[in-house]
């Protein structure tokens, strides 16, 4: 077991977790893209909004991803494929089709698999759920969110003492407790006023702001940017080994077992360790050695 001590606290520089939910034409998209352009940046939009997206394309500069299904498997495809294009922002646009698609999946399994039985059909879709929150919170970026809310009309009197029915959004059209995984949690009025609900930065708890735009995201950036470097995430070994092979039989076809013999030979000799395959290479210095190795021995060869 790890050995348990306390350290000095110390704010460290941080990853934008945002979501921003209200109902139909209140401006989320635009509301997303204004913030997002505002905190600077390769921005990617993974958009299950029909094409909304570009439809302000002539304002802002992004790259787009249009989901067809909106399954959580194609979410999560498309959220790696930004971080590895390197895009700084990514805004997912929306959570809400996520959620939907799920809750079919999830009346399909009820009915057929489970025999009516939701709580059994549910086994399975929890962790496609916990995978999908993972996947955004795990990305190596700014990320911002939108959601759909529930929306319902009131009668309201106007200043004139007359009565008009008035829309308002309700929850987010999401999972229960999705507000828990993010920092900053923004409502948006039909009116296009946005309501500060969660706010770790301690900034705009509360505050209602008119149209949240681009001044708001150098706000954000500011604050995210203060403090000290973070410590670099952990490596996925797994996946850096995975990537070796992929690498090694898309450089030399046929001969990555004898390329790779060849390196381990070397390695045998400058690390002492035997390595008989990807495999025994467990740690992120081992795996940096290795490559080095690799690419002196074939350097004609070298990407």
């Amino acid at each position: 077991m790890k050995k348990m001590e306390f350290t000095k606290a110390e704010k460290s520089k941080a990853l934008l977790r945002a979501a921003i939910f209200g109902p139909s034409g209140s401006g989320k998209t635009f509301s997303a893209l204004r913030i997002a352009t505002g905190m600077g940046g390769k921005i990617a939009v993974i958009d299950t909004e029909h094409k909304t997206a570009i439809k302000y394309a002539d304002r802002f500069e992004f790259d787009v991803c249009d989901l067809e299904e909106g399954s959580i498997d194609e979410y999560i495809a498309a959220i790696n494929a930004a971080a590895k294009s390197g895009h700084d922002i990514l805004i997912i646009d929306s959570l809400s089709h996520g959620w939907k698609k799920l809750l079919e999946e999830m009346d399909m399994l009820t009915t057929g698999k489970y025999n009516g039985n939701s709580f059994r059909a549910w086994s399975e879709g929890t962790p496609r759920q916990h995978r999908f929150i993972d996947a955004i919170l795990s990305y190596p970026g700014h990320v911002i969110a939108t959601m759909r809310s529930k929306t319902e009309w009131t009668i309201e009197e106007t200043e004139k003492g007359k009565m008009k029915p008035t829309r308002i959004g309700l929850t987010p059209e999401q999972g229960k407790g999705i507000e828990y995984e993010f920092d900053l949690l923004l409502e948006l009025s039909p009116q296009h006023y946005c309501t500060t609900l969660k706010d770790r930065t301690g900034k705009f708890q509360d505050v209602i702001i008119e149209k949240p735009g681009e001044e708001f995201g150098e706000s954000l950036i500011a604050w995210l940017n203060e403090g000290v470097e973070p410590p670099p995430p952990p490596v996925d070994m797994q996946a850096a080994r995975e990537a070796l092979r992929e690498d090694m039989t898309a450089r030399w076809p046929g001969k990555e077992k004898e390329k790779f013999e060849a390196v381990a030979a070397e390695y045998m000799t400058r690390h002492s360790k035997v390595l008989p395959s990807t495999a025994a290479i467990e740690t992120k210095e081992e795996y940096d050695n290795f490559v080095a190795i690799l690419n002196e021995l074939n350097p004609k060869e070298k990407k």
